[in-house]
């Protein structure tokens, strides 16, 4: 027998329950495992590109696709795997999403206002309202950590990253 939704329940989530009664959900491990899938084959692909050369005299191409093979490698098992598994239910959260994005979009304006120092604490400060839990002294703690990589890039790498 069929469900019928009552009076003041919509339709979609009678497709959603329908799904997931009939084992059609999307599985987290399937996809991430595509996903990876997905951005190994765009870098493997764009390797080729450049030159791969030998072993003996090595192209710019090579290691991004040693890399990308590797990455390829390691997606094709976590979908193998995850075949395995009970399957674990993809949750899109959209606030961790927004606020990702935010906080990307917030360090690259503010880094080209102010400086990227500034930027990375809001880059951070901006990103962490995506986790379930809250931390300012966890947020500083960890700006102090990019800034100092950052200096150290500038540093020792000589890079001019435009820092203040």
């Amino acid at each position: 027998m069929d469900y019928v939704p009552g009076a003041g329940e919509s339709t979609r989530g009678l497709h959603s329950s329908r799904r997931i009664r009939e084992g059609r959900q999307l599985n987290k491990n399937v996809v991430r495992g595509y996903v990876l899938a997905f951005v190994a084959l765009g870098f493997g692909l764009g390797s080729f590109r450049y030159s791969i050369g030998s072993l003996d005299n090595t192209g710019p191409g090579l290691f991004p696709l040693l890399v990308s093979s590797m990455l390829l490698a390691i997606a094709i098992l976590i979908v193998i795997r995850a075949r395995y598994e009970a399957p674990d239910r993809l949750e899109i959260k959209v606030r961790s999403i927004a606020s990702v994005l935010a906080g990307l979009v917030g360090f690259v304006l503010v880094s080209k206002i102010v400086g990227m120092i500034v930027g990375i604490v809001v880059l951070v400060f901006v990103a962490a309202l995506a986790g379930s839990s809250y931390s300012w002294r966890s947020n500083l703690k960890i700006s102090a950590a990019l800034i100092v990589v950052a200096f150290a890039f500038q540093g020792l790498l000589g890079l001019h990253l435009g820092l203040y």
